[in-house]
C-alpha cells in the first residue's frame, strides 16, 4: 500500500484498486497502534484515531481534497500517484 503522506507521526496510505470494502474514496491512516480508514470527506469508515490526530488528518484532507481525489482516480486504475505535501 503506497504512502501518500507522513506528518507528526501519522502515516497516510492509499491502496490501488481499493473500492470493494468501503465503496468511497478513502485513505488508510496509522498512528502508533491506532489504525483507521477515513473517507476523503473526513468520515471515519473503520477503526479509530485519537481526537487530536483525527483533527490533523481531517484538516490535511480538506487542504488537499482535489489532489486526493486525483490520486484516488489514479489508484483505482492501478496507476501510481504522487505523494502529497504533509502538514508542517
Amino acid at each position: 500500500m503506497p504512502e501518500v503522506s507522513r506528518f507528526f507521526g501519522i502515516i497516510i496510505k492509499m491502496m490501488y484498486q481499493d473500492e470493494g470494502k468501503h465503496h468511497k474514496p478513502h485513505v488508510h491512516v496509522k498512528y502508533g497502534d491506532f489504525k483507521a480508514s477515513i473517507g476523503i470527506d473526513g468520515e471515519v469508515l473503520a477503526g479509530s484515531l485519537p481526537e487530536k490526530q483525527y483533527k490533523l488528518v481531517a484538516a490535511w484532507l480538506e487542504l488537499h481534497e482535489e489532489e486526493l481525489y486525483g490520486a484516488w482516480n489514479e489508484a483505482v486504475e492501478g496507476k501510481p500517484f504522487a505523494k502529497i505535501k504533509p502538514l508542517s
